[in-house]
């Protein structure tokens, strides 16, 4: 008979995480440590349970410029390269500690230059993290790196020229991050336009702050190859009757990087029982479980398996289901994730239903 789905047993299926910030994931003994050696002023506290505490309540308010409050800390501490592989190397190895195969992680270059590093510092130092953890981990664990534009700034393309200089090291994509209301994807669409013709890839946040507007500007005037959270895409469904563009979404097989714990602390849903994520996925949309930011919302990946498997009612085919989109979606060639899902993912949840 198939495994039950304790914490422990989700804690060992093979997961891939489609979308997890890389200052949204840092130790809070790590803030801590590294705030004394680089002087970072104003933590609310030295003691790390107390200091987790923080983070979650202050990301518990509903508000999404709340929820982004305590990267002040997280990004004031990340200023030099030795702080910037430390922290890399250690979200793998937390990730792979949790069952994660293959994670792609994002962040802004341009928050980690307040101090002098230049972007290509900060990006070569993150790449370099991100082999330390994998090694650390015992190579249980692939890393890509997604590389944010901050949707507020200018400068866009100086992000995407990375995306290309550094894409045979480990950087497999672009995102627009930072607030998205008030703030358009499209706002800079030359950065799209490059990415296309350079044959690269992209996701967009949209369809968290910002409803079906932001989502089809992300989609059709960028050409968005999945979505960052995407979970307002459910405000044009009515009745189960799917409307056009969240057919379009559906239909192309444009990826959901859903985020649970997250989505309803930044009030993009209500509550967890007032979240889409089911009724998506049984109207075929191709929905994937992410974390997001794992110190704001003291979340884990096998966390959010087990939120929505006692929300929802999921089972391991369900759980199957996701890692496998989430594989699918990755922005890696055909053939390695054809080899992660027959060789990794597929083995690892017909143990867990054998």
């Amino acid at each position: 008979m198939p495994t039950p789905l304790s914490p422990e047993a989700l804690r060992r299926a093979p997961k891939v995480v489609l979308h997890d910030h890389l200052d949204g994931g840092l130790r809070p003994q790590t803030v801590i440590e590294l705030a004394e050696s680089s002087g970072h002023q104003g933590l609310p506290t030295t003691d790390p349970v107390e200091l987790g505490n923080w983070f979650r309540d202050n990301a518990n308010s509903g508000s999404l410029v709340r929820y982004l409050e305590g990267f002040a800390h997280t990004c004031g501490v990340m200023q030099d390269e030795a702080a910037l592989v430390r922290v890399a190397s250690e979200a793998a190895q937390d990730l792979a500690a949790d069952g994660v195969v293959y994670a792609e992680i994002r962040y802004a270059p341009e928050l980690f230059t307040e101090k002098g590093l230049s972007l290509e510092q900060a990006v070569e130092a993150v790449q370099e993290g991100f082999r330390q953890g994998e090694a650390a981990s015992g190579n249980r664990i692939k890393v890509g790196t997604l590389l944010c534009a901050m949707r507020q700034n200018d400068g866009w393309q100086r992000i995407a020229d990375l995306v290309v200089k550094y894409r045979d090291q480990g950087v497999v994509g672009f995102d627009i991050a930072g607030p998205e209301l008030g703030f358009p994807a499209d706002r800079e669409l030359p950065a799209f336009e490059y990415l296309r013709e350079q044959n690269a890839h992209f996701t967009i946040h949209a369809g968290e702050a910002d409803g079906p507007e932001s989502i089809w500007r992300a989609v059709q005037h960028c050409g968005a190859e999945r979505l960052g959270h995407g979970v307002r895409i459910a405000e044009d469904i009515k009745d189960d009757q799917v409307g056009h563009l969240a057919a379009y979404v559906r239909d192309r097989r444009i990826a959901l990087e859903m985020c649970p714990t997250s989505n309803i602390q930044t009030g993009a849903v209500a509550s967890l029982a007032e979240h889409p994520i089911k009724r998506l996925a049984d109207l075929g949309f191709r929905v994937t479980v992410n974390t997001d930011n794992r110190l704001m919302s003291d979340c884990s990946m096998s966390g959010e398996f087990g939120v929505v498997v006692d929300q929802f009612g999921f089972g391991w085919d369900d759980l199957h289901r996701f890692t496998v989109d989430a594989a699918d979606a990755l922005f890696l060639p055909l053939d390695e994730r054809k080899a992660l899902i027959e060789n990794v993912i597929n083995p690892g949840y017909a143990d867990l239903k054998a």
